[in-house]
């Protein structure tokens, strides 16, 4: 199949384009590098991979067919959307009206890259697709899960009206090597402050949970999606529920690290738990997550350590 990524040079994107060259298919990737690291596709320029720089926020104008739209522009970590609210929002908005556009132009299938943050706090644990979220939608997170929320309503929109193939898959927590080490999520931040020994900064208490896919697991779910016969909402991310004092603990170790904790304020509006049902991935795609916690932790260490010497 020919398929379009945006968000192709990003963490997931790049994995994502990865496993679709593996697998035979000729990908064009879309990336304006506003979070997105061009070393993350370069090592893809020999296959049937292309690249282009363009902001999804504008038309996207694609020569020749396409077989499905892969959506994953947007940032994703508290820091970049953040700092970049009115960017998120739009490219959540007019980023994700332009892709679906592109698909429904090219009878193509379409997959959003959506997120537990659809969820906010969540007052139901674990969280199921059928849960409609608790979200403070004025809140400095609320530009990332109001977009995510609105690109959900917009994509079964299309689906509903003008009948595209269309696919949601909500990601929980997902780590692994090609994440930024300082992009402000738990896992690089920990791994970054460990392997320079400086203290290990825990928001919180630390008693608040997180559930982590590796990312090859991740793909794999997305993958199957793509495939699958449904329109409905998905969760793929990793059921074993942990708490963040407990990852911070555990890449001390596995740095070798001299760093202590320290603990500083909540964040506004940050969730407090987070474990997805993954009932319907088992069910409709026959996935679940293969990777161990602790393996994926010492493949991300890997990853860092080599770009530390580089």
């Amino acid at each position: 199949m020919r398929i379009v990524v945006t968000g192709a040079a990003g963490f997931i994107g790049s994995h994502l384009c990865e496993a679709l060259l593996d697998r035979g298919d000729t990908v064009v990737g879309i990336d304006n590098l506003l979070t997105g690291d061009i070393a993350n596709v370069a090592h893809l320029r020999d296959r049937a991979f292309t690249l282009m720089r363009h902001d999804v926020t504008q038309h996207i104008d694609i020569d020749g067919p396409v077989d499905f739209v892969l959506h994953w522009a947007s940032p994703a970590s508290p820091i970049d959307y953040l700092e970049l609210p009115i960017q998120t929002m739009k490219v959540g908005s007019l980023g994700t009206h332009n892709a679906l556009g592109l698909a429904l132009a090219k009878s193509a299938g379409f997959v959003l890259a959506s997120t537990s943050e659809v969820y906010g706090d969540p007052l139901e644990h674990p969280q199921s697709e059928a849960y409609w979220g608790n979200v403070n939608p004025i809140g400095p997170r609320g530009v990332y899960d109001e977009a995510k929320r609105f690109a959900e309503a917009l994509t079964l929109a299309y689906h509903r009206y003008h009948g595209v193939n269309t696919k949601i898959v909500r990601i929980f927590n997902t780590y692994g090597p090609r994440m930024r080490l300082r992009d402000g999520r738990a896992v690089p931040a920990f791994m970054s402050q460990a392997m320079q020994n400086e203290d290990v900064t825990v928001f919180g208490d630390g008693s608040q949970t997180r559930s982590f896919c590796y990312i090859t697991d991740l793909v794999a779910g997305i993958l199957r999606l793509m495939e699958a016969d449904t329109s409905d909402p998905v969760n793929i991310g990793n059921p074993h529920e942990v708490t963040i004092g407990e990852i911070a603990r555990a890449v001390i170790r596995l740095v070798g690290s001299t760093s202590r904790i320290v603990y500083r304020p909540l964040p506004v509006d940050d969730p407090k738990q987070r474990r997805p049902d993954i009932t319907r991935a088992r069910t409709l795609l026959q996935w679940e997550p293969t990777v161990d916690l602790e393996d994926g932790l010492l493949n991300t260490i890997k990853y860092f350590r080599q770009r530390a010497t580089r």
